[in-house]
């Protein structure tokens, strides 16, 4: 599979598409295993357990806390590289050092020796795990002082769940339902997906998430002798400007970093380099842009728990003020629609539903928006309009008389929608 691997990789969009030939679509072996990424980092000889990683995992908030974090530890003037899943606007998202991603060129170059490596080792990794391993193998040869590392997918067989040393930090955001058909249709099932990313003698934070959650937890961390931490302080109230759900995202953070911090002997950091942390920018989580004396907000909230978050926040720093909506979900995700949408309800004067991509396409695609809009009028909008392409939709959005426009749902839809919000930032 990999004999023709490109020797020369020019640009992002190069990147991409030599990464689709290894889209799960295209695999002839399971793709949700840790069998073959496992053999490919010993071929590479295990960069990633040189690496001091933060491990983060958990159902919502894991791309906040992952910026946080990373922020936070720049700020001690370390070396931090940053992988976060999925990436917004593009693909050297996934390998950031002090917050910035790899130079598109760098970015390129460097994709390209990895996988002439793994073309010599003859083994096929799935796109996810390609981006895994060159981030783990990056950030090696970068010699990073940390390494944060979001979750892509639960925990226990997640591709980034390869590090194999007792300096690993893991978090755990809060979990809901989501991806049920992997990790299972409990709480509690989920939860024991995702502290698998906990391994022998780690250090592991979370907040109490009631005994369903917690139990199962407190027990991965028995078995793996790790030292589990309860988060129960509470931010300043000078952090007040952050939505609600960032309070909740950077007050975990700041634990986690003050206890790493005191582990490795550094200095603990002083109000003025917390404050600076707390305003690093998080593309996708309630990102605010100004158009026309509007305000638009683009979060990605796919489930219900995210939404219910989302609406939570919104209340509180826009009272009183009318919201439209442009929203997509992934297809062929049924329960997470109808618990979504049942939120989605409450949350915006008028919908607008779209979609994106294609059923043929190897990316995932939207669901159809009439099933979508249904779903909002059963649960109690009572004004709601389907319009299929997302550039026409986000053209309607903009034509609102409401005060302020959210853009959620998919990530998915986000490739469509920011070139055309960019330009008019």
């Amino acid at each position: 599979m990999y004999n023709d691997t490109m020797q020369v990789i020019s640009s992002l969009s190069e990147a991409e598409a030599l990464l689709k030939r290894y889209a799960p679509a295209n695999l002839t072996r399971p793709a949700y295993t840790l069998d073959h990424i496992q053999r490919c980092m010993e071929f590479l000889g295990n960069p990633q357990n040189r690496l001091r990683v933060i491990h983060v995992a958990g159902t919502s908030g894991k791309t906040s806390t992952s910026y946080y974090i990373a922020a936070l530890l720049q700020q001690t003037g370390k070396k931090v590289g940053l992988s976060v899943s999925p990436h917004i606007e593009s693909l050297n998202e996934r390998v950031q050092i002090n917050l910035t991603p790899l130079a598109e060129k760098d970015f390129c170059s460097e994709l390209a020796i990895f996988f002439d490596l793994v073309q010599q080792s003859d083994i096929v990794l799935s796109r996810f795990e390609c981006l895994a391993a060159f981030m783990y193998w990056e950030f090696a040869r970068q010699k990073v002082d940390y390494a944060v590392v979001e979750v892509g997918l639960g925990g226990t067989l997640d591709a980034t769940n390869l590090v194999e040393n007792r300096h690993k930090a893991c978090i755990i955001t809060d979990i809901g339902y989501d991806h049920q058909e992997v990790l299972g249709n409990s709480l509690a099932e989920i939860a024991g997906n995702k502290a698998g990313i906990i391994g022998l003698h780690n250090q592991v934070f979370c907040y109490d998430q009631g005994a369903e959650v917690t139990s199962v937890i407190q027990h991965r961390a028995r078995q793996k002798q790790a030292d589990l931490r309860f988060v129960d302080q509470e931010l300043p109230e000078k952090f007040a400007f952050l939505p609600l759900f960032q309070q909740r995202n950077f007050n975990l953070s700041v634990a986690v970093v003050g206890q790493l911090l005191e582990r490795d002997s550094l200095p603990q950091l002083n109000d003025g380099a917390i404050l600076q942390a707390a305003q690093v920018h998080i593309p996708a989580r309630m990102e605010q842009f100004t158009v026309g004396g509007k305000t638009i907000i683009l979060d990605g909230a796919h489930n219900a728990q995210k939404l219910q978050a989302l609406h939570d926040s919104l209340l509180v720093q826009y009272p009183d003020q009318s919201v439209a909506v442009l929203v997509a979900f992934k297809a062929k995700q049924a329960n997470r629609i109808e618990q979504a949408t049942e939120v989605l309800s409450k949350l915006g004067n008028h919908i607008i539903v779209t979609t994106y991509g294609t059923p043929s396409a190897i990316e995932p695609y939207g669901e159809d928006p009439a099933i979508i809009a249904a779903l909002c009028k059963i649960h109690g909008s009572l004004s709601v309009e389907t319009i299929a392409n997302p550039a026409h939709a986000f053209r309607q959005l903009l034509s609102r008389p409401e005060s302020v426009l959210l853009i959620t749902g998919s990530f998915y839809l986000f490739n469509d929608i920011r070139p055309l919000l960019k330009p008019a930032k």
